[in-house]
């Protein structure tokens, strides 16, 4: 008779338990989890590889401006002094070591059009408003600036890195189909080395497959938003009072608003824009990102957004730990193996049935799969993205580490479900320096502090107060223990 000391015997019931068939559907959900990851990745990877090909036959056919549009013919002076006019609206916050780049990229769009540029700032104290006096000459704020003739809005996030063809793309786009309500595109993030910057990347990838459709969407990035300008100076199916009254997140407002009034969303295969994470982006940083995502599921317009909203946020969570449970009962099994191995029992002896090794060899199969789909959509971004910006240095995979990729899966779907909570209870977010608070789905209070607030935003690392912001010394932990206190305390709203 054989006899297990305490930690032995644990890990074989811990085992047994997870054989059981309870056991086995968390385990088996978890593959198909990978696997649906992995063929969405695929069929992602598909759309942007048919755009490639179509670049590189342009190319070879003659036309050296493929990047810009595919008939060399639209380049002709009678069709560019026809295109129309296009504002551009960014909102600015900070200055960051690659903002200057950013910035370059939008101004020096080859957009054949008319083309207007407004950048938006909190006030001349901002250290964005020294750095983008620098680039322009003129400086207007806001869309109720723009031009009387815009036909189209472009609101870009001031981190976006956009190609010399990109306006053009997607006006074009907007041009042949007038149906076309809101058009988006993507960003591929380059992780700087952290943790942080590959949690970020991971929490991105599994979004991404909703914008490489190659057309119609459901999905919307506020990073990037074309839009009638027509719709903005009437207020159709009230985008700005949405926004104005209350309104917290730009595309899961107007995304709901798409979504009542069936407008079309689409998302071009072209809309692909690099994104690169700040170098010193700290894993305090992800985690505040983090609750800034599931923050906004907390906001709402409407009944049917706040049920969507409610969706979104349990089948988030259900899958997070879906995705992560199978990983750890795989553990328990290996390590369950290694001790028979190391004690020389038998797996009858411990009761233990092989089913469990089998079960972690499984779930390794679908791991690696699932990476390298991942990692293939990947590639291939970074190849179209190098095509469509011919100019600027080239991107390249090689300083992807995958094994802090595989960690960041696990880590960021195991914090998702805790910061959903976290943000539900609290209803309140502190973004950039700017504490925002909620109630019945709107904003209703903004506290903003250089004191207490933090000296760099949270994903570009930019800057916020100059040299009078308060450094943020802070760890993660310490972060969650504030957080804690945070929770408990009892809500005030400004009424």
């Amino acid at each position: 008779m054989w006899s297990f000391d305490s930690m032995d015997a644990f890990l074989f019931a811990a085992s047994r338990a997870f054989c059981s068939p309870l056991g086995l559907f968390i385990q088996i959900q978890g593959f198909c989890i990978c696997l649906l990851l992995a063929l969405g990745w695929a069929l992602a990877s598909f759309v942007r590889s048919k755009e490639i090909r179509r670049l590189k036959e342009s190319t070879k056919s003659g036309n050296e401006f493929a990047f810009l549009c595919y008939d060399i013919n639209d380049l002709e002076h009678s069709n560019q002094v026809n295109l129309p006019r296009v504002s551009v609206v960014m909102p600015l916050k900070g200055f960051g070591e690659h903002n200057l780049h950013n910035w370059r990229s939008q101004i020096t769009s080859l957009y054949g059009g008319p083309l207007e540029f407004l950048f938006v700032v909190e006030s001349t104290e901002d250290p964005a408003y020294h750095a983008v006096s620098r680039l322009l000459k003129e400086f207007e704020v806001g869309v109720d600036k723009m031009h009387k003739d815009t036909k189209y809005v472009l609101f870009l996030d001031d981190d976006v890195r956009l190609h010399p063809g990109s306006i053009g793309a997607l006006t074009a786009e907007m041009e042949k189909n007038p149906d076309i309500f809101i058009q988006t595109g993507y960003p591929l993030d380059l992780p700087s080395g952290s943790l942080g910057s590959y949690c970020i990347y991971e929490y991105h990838m599994p979004c991404s497959m909703g914008f490489a459709t190659g057309g119609k969407t459901f999905f919307l990035w506020g990073g990037c938003m074309m839009m009638h300008a027509d719709d903005f100076r009437t207020d159709r199916h009230g985008v700005v009072s949405g926004l104005r009254d209350g309104g917290y997140s730009d595309d899961m407002t107007l995304a709901a608003i798409a979504g009542a009034h069936k407008r079309l969303i689409t998302s071009p295969p072209v809309a692909v824009f690099p994104h690169p994470l700040a170098s010193d982006l700290s894993f305090g940083r992800y985690w505040n990102y983090l609750r800034k995502q599931t923050f906004v599921l907390e906001s709402y317009t409407t009944r049917v957004n706040w049920i969507m909203n409610r969706a979104l946020f349990s089948t988030h969570c259900y899958l997070s730990w879906g995705f992560v449970a199978p990983y750890l009962m795989s553990g328990i099994h290996v390590a369950a193996a290694l001790r028979l191995y190391f004690k020389g029992y038998s797996f009858g002896a411990a009761a233990l049935p092989c089913t469990g090794l089998l079960l972690a060899g499984s779930l390794a199969i679908c791991t690696v799969i699932e990476l390298l789909s991942m990692w293939n959509l990947t590639r291939i971004e970074v190849q179209l993205c190098n095509l469509l910006s011919p100019e600027a240095p080239p991107l390249s995979l090689a300083s992807y580490n995958w094994c802090l990729v595989f960690i960041a899966m696990l880590v960021d779907n195991f914090l998702y479900p805790i910061s959903a909570m976290r943000s539900h209870f609290s209803q309140s977010i502190n973004w950039s320096g700017i504490r925002y608070h909620l109630k019945d789905g709107k904003i209703n209070k903004i506290e903003r502090s250089k004191e207490k607030g933090p000296k760099f935003t949270d994903l570009g690392g930019k800057h916020l107060y100059g040299k009078k912001g308060a450094p943020n010394n802070g760890s993660f932990l310490r972060s969650l223990s504030r957080s804690f206190v945070h929770w408990r305390q009892p809500k005030k709203y400004d009424v």
